[in-house]
């Protein structure tokens, strides 16, 4: 069945609400440390200044994650069952989906992304580029609760692709900014929403390894300051959904890595006293405070391979880049 001039369908499960309580963003400011889930660094323009790091030099995880991909495509491939639902988690500009869909030929592609207004864009675009491939939005935070539900399934049996094998995609290592026990449910539930669909399916996944610590710290602070803009703009969204008052000129960004977790943070340091206050609430930082605002864990790959058994996948699979930097596992259901 050809799909010619289709536009693509979408759902929105996730609902921007400025001036709302978001009572999530207020218990992080209250806590000590204060924090803010990553998740709210992709409104529109944090989702811009994101595909911008990306350019970088120093941001070697998109461009080694790419030459993974057109290394080891082919062989990727062999275990990747063709006709699969490609659903792509944090698709974003869907970019690096849409470069594999000649190598795995999905019967329909399922981007999931937060950042809605920029989703709807973004797959319009790639509507009219694959006009044949059914398309499917799923406007959704995904970091809470991975589950298609009922339109999407809906969406899927009017195609009749209730029963085709489903593929998750989570590429850009971005399962990194999940704690462990948190990656570990969000990988569950991605097993869940695979076991769901036809025989063969399973995921396809992009993880950061551990390499040194000035090739890791200076891919999250870039020199020209394009990381500490995109950190900053966190505040910027906080003020829209809060009503608050945070001054982002006055934080400074901060990278760096803790070799006892394993990870990447990313902090926003107050240059000086700040309170800030919204409707109901307020916090003063003390000056030389930090908010922090990110995680990358970086993974050993055997640990990651037991992860991905613990959370229910087959014997995984994973292809590598020459450095050793970067993998790209398939665990299958």
């Amino acid at each position: 069945m050809r799909y010619i001039d289709q536009a693509p369908q979408f759902v929105q499960l996730h609902q921007p609400r400025p001036g709302a309580s978001h009572p999530e963003l207020v218990a992080g400011l209250m806590q000590t440390p204060a924090g803010i889930s990553p998740k709210f660094f992709y409104d529109a323009l944090g989702s811009r200044l994101f595909d911008a790091i990306t350019e970088l030099p120093e941001y070697y995880p998109t461009r080694t994650e790419a030459a993974v991909f057109a290394q080891h495509g082919a062989g990727m491939a062999r275990h990747v069952p063709e006709g699969a639902v490609l659903l792509d988690l944090g698709a974003g500009s869907c970019a690096k989906a849409a470069r594999l869909f000649p190598v795995l030929r999905p019967s329909a592609y399922v981007p999931v992304d937060i950042s809605v207004d920029y989703l709807r864009d973004t797959l319009a675009a790639l509507q009219q580029r694959h006009p044949d491939l059914p398309m499917l939005g799923l406007g959704m935070d995904f970091s809470t609760l991975f589950a298609l539900g009922a339109d999407a399934n809906a969406w899927l049996a009017g195609r009749a692709l209730s029963q085709q094998p489903r593929v998750v995609f989570y590429p850009g290592s971005s399962i990194g900014n999940f704690l462990p026990d948190q990656a570990l449910a969000l990988l569950c539930q991605a097993h869940a929403v695979c076991e769901a669909g036809g025989a063969g399916g399973g995921l396809l996944i992009g993880v950061d390894r551990v390499k040194p610590r000035d090739v890791l710290e200076r891919a999250y602070d870039d020199e020209l300051g394009v990381t500490a803009a995109f950190n900053r703009n966190l505040l910027r969204h906080v003020n829209r959904l809060l009503n608050a008052d945070f001054a982002p000129a006055a934080w400074q960004h901060v990278a760096l890595f803790n070799a006892d977790e394993s990870r990447i943070e990313m902090h926003l340091q107050a240059m000086g006293t700040q309170t800030v206050r919204w409707p109901g609430g307020e916090r003063t930082f003390a000056d030389g405070e930090r908010l922090h605002t990110e995680n990358s864990y970086k993974w050993q790959p055997q640990d990651f391979a037991m992860l991905l058994r613990e959370a229910g996948f087959g014997a995984p699979k994973h292809w590598t880049d020459a450095n050793g930097w970067f993998s790209v596992f398939w665990a299958p259901v």
